[in-house]
């Protein structure tokens, strides 16, 4: 089988380890996002890129991309994705706040960059942008990696500093053990998901998790750093298996 993983260029720098272990489990070639013959040929695609339209073209060819277009769109809307879980008995917080304290978050992003807390002040509501209610717990969550309907691991990020706690931003995490009530929540969220590899993220308000996002390209360095777990040789495993 010949496969690609296809990243963008900033992307590829950041996540080289994570290229490596698709090239050594898999074979899978590493592609830039810039660079991409979407006439390619192969078997299957990785993509790592949050770009729905590059799943698109290689499914209507009829070639399996991990994840699937379907998640990565939902993925990277946060407006739309509210929207789906709300409208399936999830809960959120609220969106399409206009009066502060709100939270202003590009409905495509990712990592936390570009969040603003606003707690004051008159707010402009600009396009492609969601605002939403706070959760009362600032600068804590937590997320959890699931791979094919199966939960991998969960840990609790926190920051004292900033009302994000996301890790790349500095932010501290452990590992945590979910109470089978939040098992309970994270597979509800995931059985109304196609998915292959995805991290599922709660906020925390008065102490009960509430659904937040879902990363559909989701890192693993924290796994790596606070687990044994070889993340990305299980979702390779995972990968065969689904080729057949």
């Amino acid at each position: 089988m010949s496969g690609i993983v296809v990243y963008s260029r900033r992307e590829a720098r950041r996540n080289a380890f994570s290229a490596e272990k698709f090239k050594k489990h898999l074979g899978a070639r590493l592609v830039l996002q810039e660079e991409l013959d979407l006439s390619e040929p192969c078997d299957f695609v990785i993509n790592r890129t949050n770009d729905a339209r590059i799943a698109e073209n290689f499914e209507r060819r009829g070639i399996r991309v991990f994840n699937p277009a379907r998640l990565t769109r939902l993925a990277n809307d946060k407006q739309k994705c509210y929207e789906f879980m709300a409208a399936n008995g999830i809960r959120i917080m609220p969106v399409g706040q206009t009066r502060p304290p709100l939270v202003e978050k590009p409905s495509n992003g990712s990592g936390g960059r570009g969040v603003r807390l606003i707690t004051s002040g008159s707010v402009e509501i600009k396009e492609g942008f969601v605002y939403q209610k706070p959760a009362s717990d600032l600068g804590r969550d937590m997320r959890v990696w699931l791979i094919g309907g199966k939960i991998i691991c969960a840990a609790l990020r926190e920051s004292k500093t900033d009302f994000r706690s996301n890790y790349c931003l500095g932010g501290a995490a452990r590992l945590c053990t979910l109470s089978r009530e939040e098992e309970r929540l994270v597979y509800s969220v995931a059985s109304l998901l196609e998915y292959d590899y995805i991290g599922v993220d709660f906020v925390f308000d008065s102490g009960v998790p509430v659904f937040n996002e879902i990363e559909d390209a989701v890192g693993a360095r924290m796994v790596y750093d606070l687990t044994d777990t070889d993340i990305l040789r299980l979702y390779c495993d995972y990968i065969k298996k689904e080729l057949g």
